[in-house]
């Protein structure tokens, strides 16, 4: 039986992209090389407009300032390009967006379960979370189970909702009504600010 050699070229890559995987396609600006059109309105490093020259003699003036040629509005006719340190750019736009995603505040909902029996004391500590909930900005899903034969009375979760929803209504406002929903009955407060 003849021994089966098999080489591997040094300059083949061994892993590849999945079938099913879109390519990938590099997003952001066009830079120096990349841009393509057959001419554009420069601006300098100095923020002041060039006017409208080649992409060859825009890259020129970029080599000689040592700084790289960023395509910063594509849409127009023609594309606007500036010479600037792209590294430099991408991180400051890195920098604008963690920011914007840190001041967008996330609310969340959060859940309050009572029984159709609730004890006067239960329910003052289960409102007075309630109450930080809202204060916190987030939503409350006020939950009221029944079991059993409870689901013959169910009058008096509806009463006991309609108690939660006026002892909050100076912090929050009732967005869902009492409903029942299988077993059980359930509201939902949202912070009035």
């Amino acid at each position: 039986m003849p021994a089966c050699n098999i080489v591997l070229r040094e300059d083949t890559p061994i892993a590849r992209r999945p079938h099913n995987a879109p390519p990938t396609r590099d997003t952001g600006p066009r830079v120096n090389g990349r841009i393509r059109a057959p001419e554009i309105r420069l601006i300098g490093a100095d923020g002041e407009n060039a006017g409208v020259v080649t992409p060859d003699r825009a890259m020129e003036m970029a080599e000689q300032a040592g700084l790289d040629l960023v395509e910063i509005s594509p849409n127009a006719t023609p594309p606007v390009c500036k010479i600037m340190d792209f590294g430099k750019f991408k991180y400051e736009q890195q920098k604008r967006e963690s920011e914007a995603r840190k001041k967008q505040k996330t609310i969340e909902v959060k859940e309050v379960k009572f029984r159709p029996n609730t004890d006067t004391h239960d329910y003052e500590v289960k409102m007075r979370n309630v109450f930080k909930f809202l204060e916190n900005g987030d939503k409350v899903k006020v939950t009221l189970r029944f079991r059993g034969r409870e689901m013959a009375h169910q009058n008096l979760g509806r009463e006991l909702l309609e108690r939660v929803a006026e002892d909050t209504k100076e912090i929050g406002k009732v967005e869902n009504f009492p409903k029942m929903e299988g077993r059980q009955m359930v509201m939902m407060i949202g912070p009035s600010r």
